[in-house]
């Protein structure tokens, strides 16, 4: 098992300080002319709105608890635009409008507060400037700007990975039967037991060190037959009857809810009756025992599967 980091797509990359906020590329915050007003921003710590499936007891007081589902979540800051000087006011408001224009696509909203950067995939869902006298002569105004971020969790800036191979069967003692100065050779004390690090069981342990669920990337990688991982908690499973050539990578991201090979064509089809939806394989907070397997038979050293997450925080 080896454990990495990656930096691709980093949230939050150019932020240097507590109290800075990076969207699209631009920065907030201390050190820029785009200053956050005193009251901060509201909807980042909250606790997302929740949709629940209670139902109603109907011979007594109050429901029976069913599945609560967070609500997407609404961030919301005042940003004064404070450019040094009169003749900079033009293009402080320019790069202000570019990047909280209208986006189809999420982008990364990251916040540093107390050394931690913490990050949501969102969109501006509102923006307001408004023109009055300071704002035309010195380019000074105080902006209000909303995101709407369509899953309300907030991910670790940085991504944690961990990979293991399929499980290799301990080759026991070895028997030495040649025959030495008249007499057969057999087993001596102290006995070689070899290493146990090095014996490979398949298993893989994943820490999400957030306290919201997450749901992870996992690439299985050839050759193998009937490749699946298994939460070895209570037996939640991924599997997919298809076999991987060496140079074939299977590509299952629990979050879309999709399975490609080699990054372009679909192969959810071949997901078996013991594999459940993706989007419900998810890490809990804390450590997950994962298990690597194949179809029976002889095991390649070369298959392996990796898991990638950010950690998840509400």
């Amino acid at each position: 098992m080896a454990t990495a980091q990656h930096n691709t797509d980093t949230p939050g990359s150019l932020i240097t300080r507590d109290g800075q906020i990076q969207w699209a590329g631009l920065l907030f915050g201390p050190g820029t002319p785009y200053q956050i007003d005193s009251t901060g921003l509201t909807g980042w710590d909250d606790l997302p709105g929740l949709d629940s499936a209670d139902v109603a007891r109907p011979d007594q007081h109050g429901s029976w608890p069913g599945a609560q589902w967070a609500k997407p979540r609404t961030v919301s800051a005042a940003v004064w635009l404070l450019p040094g000087r009169p003749e900079q006011a033009a293009d402080v408001a320019r790069e202000f409008r570019a990047a909280t224009g209208v986006h189809d696509s999420e982008q990364w909203l990251a916040v540093r507060l107390h050394g931690e950067t913490l990050a949501c995939r969102a969109r501006v869902d509102r923006r307001v400037i408004p023109l009055d006298r300071t704002y035309q002569t010195q380019g000074v105004a105080k902006a209000t700007l909303q995101w709407l971020s369509t899953d309300p969790r907030r991910f670790s800036s940085s991504e944690q990975s961990v990979r293991t191979t399929l499980p290799v069967p301990e080759p026991g003692l070895v028997w030495d039967g040649a025959d030495r100065a008249g007499g057969a050779e057999g087993l001596r004390w102290p006995l070689e037991w070899g290493t146990a690090d090095f014996i490979a069981d398949g298993t893989v342990t994943a820490t999400n060190g957030g306290d919201a669920p997450v749901n992870p990337v996992v690439e299985f990688r050839g050759p193998v037959r009937r490749p699946s991982l298994t939460r070895l908690s209570d037996g939640t499973q991924l599997q997919y009857d298809i076999a991987l050539a060496e140079s074939d990578v299977l590509t299952v991201d629990t979050t879309a809810g999709t399975v490609t090979l080699n990054g372009t064509t679909s192969r959810i089809h071949t997901a078996t009756a013991s594999s459940i939806p993706e989007q419900r394989f998810q890490l809990r907070p804390g450590t997950s025992s994962l298990a690597f397997r194949s179809a029976p038979g002889r095991v390649d050293p070369r298959a392996s599967v990796t898991v990638t997450w950010r950690d998840a925080h509400w």
